[in-house]
């Protein structure tokens, strides 16, 4: 939807909300997709979005709701009565069903749970049951399965008994007489297998599954690697229990990702690009802000013990800012690489090693090359020992920086603390501190060839 678009259908429906034309607002929205739909409502001032979500269909509001971001799905779950909530829930495959219950309080929840039919009910107990960043908690109930000994017509009858369940059919599952996952049918090998050779004869008994406790993380990576659309989900005892498909998998791409930039920024959980509230987000921000102000001060008091050298040499003062800044865009580089080779699942515990020393020999050619440039530049203005000192220095302090961003989300890692979250604070604070120390130390050490 081009902005443009957006804007003034925006503006056409707040007016309409504020006229109450409820005929000429469900013209505007009907035939948009669910995801466009969502995008409008976003868009709308607190009071027309809530009056226009009412206006929608039961069906259509349980497609639009879980495209919406958490902001203003909050702010429309709270504003919805409980009957208008049980209809939505009632609509919703199991899993989403599943993740809008766990979000309402826990009475509210009670009642859905209570008005919803019986069968819908115990599927979303059941999912409760399980972690919410698990296979088992992004899974859904909605699958197709059938005995290993089925024929393949009796397979293809039960795809047409359950069409309206399950929205989507990539693979038809095979289970033995315990429900153990045994094989799957990918749907085009279903529908040109003859109706009389039997499930077992032309399933893939090579079967890429997850159990219910894997990380949703791992379930992303599996995804990825093996370039899948679904996969099914069993218990530790091998039964079939569920399915997880791609469109769920984006999802907790998207969450992950979004999650490990807030946390490297020093931004907590929570905080969403939608907040309003000045406050809470301070909140999130500040203990990160005093950790970084904690280390600069410390860094001040660094820069307060070289204070003879820097005033015998006060140009070197002038190249403080050039060493701190190229030693946190090495560190932050190091670091970044390392975060996302770890939560992809491509940097293992055993390459530590092997890590650590590709990210020395990188900040010797980058720490090099920048030397001999700051060299060359300082040689030209200044005295060419001067430039050989601040060539040193800047390779010992990209050479610093690389190893401490390498090395501290490993080190973190080790420690059970997430990489994310704490490697960014403490990469600045080490970063600034090791290196003034480097570079004021080489200047003081040559002091006396420099004068």
């Amino acid at each position: 939807m081009e902005q443009i678009d957006l804007k003034t259908i925006v503006d056409d429906l707040e007016y309409l909300a504020s006229q109450k034309d409820e005929r000429m607002i469900l013209n505007i929205l009907i035939g948009n997709h669910p995801a466009d739909i969502a995008t409008i409502i976003q868009s709308l001032s607190q009071k027309p979005a809530r009056y226009i979500f009412g206006l929608l269909d039961a069906d259509t509001a349980s497609d639009v709701i879980v495209e919406l971001d958490e902001i203003t799905k909050d702010s429309l779950v709270k504003s919805m009565q409980d009957a208008r909530l049980t209809e939505i829930v009632d609509e919703m495959d199991s899993d989403d069903a599943t993740d809008l219950v766990a979000e309402l309080p826990t009475d509210v929840a009670e009642k859905v749970l209570d008005s919803i039919d019986e069968e819908g009910s115990d599927e979303v107990k059941e999912l409760l049951r399980h972690e919410e960043d698990t296979a088992g908690g992004i899974m859904a109930l909605e699958f197709i399965s059938v005995p290993e000994n089925f024929h393949v017509d009796e397979a293809i009858r039960e795809i047409r008994y359950k069409a309206d369940e399950v929205a989507q059919v990539y693979n038809v599952y095979a289970v033995n007489e315990k429900g153990v996952l045994t094989g799957f049918i990918p749907l085009k090998k279903l529908i040109l297998a003859k109706s009389e050779q039997k499930v077992s004869s032309v399933m893939v008994t090579d079967v890429i599954k997850v159990t219910t406790d894997l990380d949703q993380e791992e379930v992303a990576n599996i995804f990825s690697k093996y370039n899948l659309v679904s996969v099914p989900v069993t218990d530790q005892e091998g039964r079939l229990v569920g399915r997880i498909t791609v469109d769920d998998v984006v999802d907790v791409i998207e969450e992950e990702a979004s999650e490990d930039m807030q946390k490297m920024a020093g931004i907590a959980d929570d905080e969403e690009i939608r907040e309003t509230s000045a406050f809470k987000i301070s909140v999130g921000r500040l203990p990160w802000l005093l950790v970084g102000f904690c280390g600069q001060l410390f860094a001040a008091l660094v820069m307060k013990q070289f204070e003879a050298s820097l005033k015998e040499i006060f140009i070197a003062t002038f190249f403080i800012p050039l060493m701190m800044a190229m030693g946190g865009n090495a560190g932050i580089q190091a670091a970044t690489i390392v975060v996302r080779g770890m939560a992809l699942g491509e940097l293992n515990p055993t390459e530590t090693i092997k890590r650590l020393r590709k990210e020395v020999q990188v900040s010797l050619i980058n720490g090099t090359v920048c030397g001999i440039l700051l060299f060359a530049v300082v040689a030209l203005v200044d005295k060419p020992p001067f430039g050989l000192v601040l060539a040193l220095a800047m390779l010992g302090v990209i050479i610093n920086a690389s190893f401490i961003g390498a090395s501290v989300p490993l080190v973190l890692s080790k420690a059970g603390v997430d990489p994310a979250i704490a490697t960014g604070p403490i990469i600045t604070t080490f970063n600034d501190i090791i290196g003034l120390l480097i570079y004021l130390g080489l200047v003081t050490a040559a002091l006396r060839f420099l004068l």
